[in-house]
């Protein structure tokens, strides 16, 4: 037998191990997605392909069909957990991500009855930092073609991101394929696959994002992102404040919302946002990665210039689903 036989025989077993876990998601009008089972009962697909809450089916392998309920979204990073009655087997989840640019992928959809497979490449990991930057570079372009100011701080301004970086694959997204799995090397799932977020690239959210996000909606069926309740911009820092913080942009506050915690902190329309709890931020999604999590009902310490002075002050950060 030639090793490329070998080769193809090792992916066809793979794909057929695989697919017990990925399951049919009916929760939208058109075409039908895939799912991948997490636990026992529990399934986790794409957060853009459930868009009704209710009379959710899951396709099985086997060909059958039960319903599902909807745990929780994390929209932040196009996740969605919904929970079955029917005793599923889990996949293979892999731990500690070992992937590496280069490397040889699977991804598997089943939005029909039968498990579909295509054949691809690690072409990127995309850490946080580095998604902030691209979604920054982005942001300006669209905003430098459409005349729209940058950086609105509203609910949901940072719209379509994914907040802990992510796995990019020159895999080919069939119809149906988002909220399968990204199957590496070794047979287990790396990744969920989605369409959700950048046209013409495939990306896919990784093993270590899913697994605290689905902690995260089991535990309160929802996801918290921190707010002040400040519209902000980027904008340049005054010379002598730029001087002693030793940085050169922040974002000025161009709106307050009124009793909001910025408002309670005592933020005016004007002031430059520097820093929080002393790391800086120059750019609206550098704000709200920091204000997400942990920071979420504490105090944190605001950096900002008012009048080309440099000040501190303490707000108690805010919650929003």
């Amino acid at each position: 037998m030639t090793e490329l036989m070998q080769l193809s025989n090792a992916m066809a077993d793979q794909v057929e191990s695989a697919g017990a876990g990925a399951v049919r998601v009916e929760a939208r009008r058109r075409l039908p997605a895939t799912g991948i089972v997490w636990a026992e009962n529990l399934i986790v697909t794409a957060h853009h392909v459930v868009e009704y809450e209710d009379d959710i089916m899951i396709g099985l392998a086997d060909g059958g069909r039960v319903g599902a309920s909807l745990v929780g979204r994390d929209p932040h990073n196009d996740l969605a957990l919904l929970r079955t009655e029917a005793a599923l087997t889990p996949a293979n989840w892999a731990g500690d991500d070992g992937l590496r640019v280069g490397h040889l992928v699977l991804a598997l959809g089943r939005p029909a009855q039968k498990v579909q497979a295509a054949l691809g490449i690690i072409s990127g990991l995309v850490n946080p930092a580095d998604a902030m930057r691209r979604r920054e570079k982005a942001m300006r372009r669209r905003h430098r073609h459409s005349g729209q100011r940058r950086g609105r701080g509203r609910r949901g301004g940072w719209g379509r991101t994914l907040a802990d970086g992510y796995i990019q694959t020159d895999v080919i997204m069939y119809p149906g394929f988002s909220g399968g799995p990204l199957l590496g090397g070794d047979g287990k799932v790396h990744g969920l696959n989605t369409s959700g977020f950048s046209r013409g690239v495939s990306i896919a959210v990784p093993a270590a994002t899913i697994r605290k996000s689905a902690a995260a909606l089991l535990a309160d069926g929802k996801i918290e992102q921190g707010y002040l309740g400040v519209g902000v911009q980027p904008a340049r820092l005054p010379d002598s404040a730029a001087e002693s913080l030793d940085q050169e942009t922040g974002l000025l506050v161009v709106s307050v919302e009124a009793e909001s915690p910025a408002a309670k902190a005592g933020l005016m329309v004007g002031d430059i946002l520097a820093a929080l709890d002393d790391e800086a931020v120059e750019q609206v999604d550098e704000l709200l990665i920091l204000l997400a999590g942990a920071r979420v009902n504490s105090e944190v310490a605001i950096t900002l210039a008012r009048g080309g002075a440099v000040q501190t002050v303490r707000a108690v950060v805010g919650t929003r689903s």
